[in-house]
């Protein structure tokens, strides 16, 4: 590569991330500065200073989050959010939506299981193919019962999207577990494999030994 190619790829390297998470970061302040409308127009930054402070959309969308939370947690909130779930599930286009939004929160940050909490590696599309997954569930009863093995959940991920993918059914004993954690893997995924975790030198050469000799 020629130098000038070379100093402008070194540049692109440098300014492309920093602006992605520049424009990222100023689109979420910006979405939860929307979030001060929700004040009476006396009590809004810009009537009491004179001018727009930005970011000050994220504590009040803090506040908000957490006074969400300590209501839904506790009977008469729960309530109320069953009222609010039963009225979103009989609208038909908003019910599958918010139906699948909620399952996805509630698998991500749920406390239960080892959703999400575990990277596993398996042979897919194909024998001796592999693929990077995540384990979703481990109790199948009807499926382990009918197919007489003991059988789990993986999610495949696509890229560069972690958020769309497939469900697989796999054998237990086809299931390679991994060390990476969740958001080395997930970074693995959006940067189509370039981004690779390291692994500890002293692990490769045990499992090197580990294996038969040919």
């Amino acid at each position: 590569m020629k130098p000038a190619q070379r100093y402008l790829v070194a540049g692109l390297l440098v300014w492309i991330p920093a602006g992605v998470t520049f424009l990222i970061l100023k689109l979420v302040v910006d979405l939860m500065d929307e979030t001060l409308v929700l004040l009476p127009e006396h009590l809004r930054p810009e009537y009491l200073i004179g001018f727009r402070i930005p970011g000050l959309g994220i504590v009040l969308t803090g506040l908000v989050v957490y006074l969400t939370g300590m209501l839904a947690a506790n009977l008469v909130g729960r309530r109320l959010l069953r009222g609010w779930d039963a009225v979103l599930q009989r609208i038909p286009l908003v019910r599958s939506i918010y139906g699948g939004a909620k399952s996805f929160t509630e698998v991500i940050l749920g406390d239960s299981g080892q959703s999400f909490k575990q990277v596993v590696l398996i042979e897919y599309p194909r024998k001796g193919i592999y693929s990077i997954g995540f384990l979703t569930a481990t109790e199948l009863a009807e499926v382990q019962a009918r197919t007489s093995e003991p059988v789990v959940c993986v999610f495949v991920p696509t890229t560069p999207n972690p958020t769309s993918g497939f469900i697989l059914l796999v054998p237990r004993q086809d299931v390679v577990f991994l060390d990476m954690d969740v958001e080395a893997a997930v970074k693995m995924v959006v940067s189509l494999g370039v981004v690779v975790p390291t692994w500890e030198a002293e692990k490769i050469a045990a499992l090197a030994r580990s294996r038969p000799a040919p």
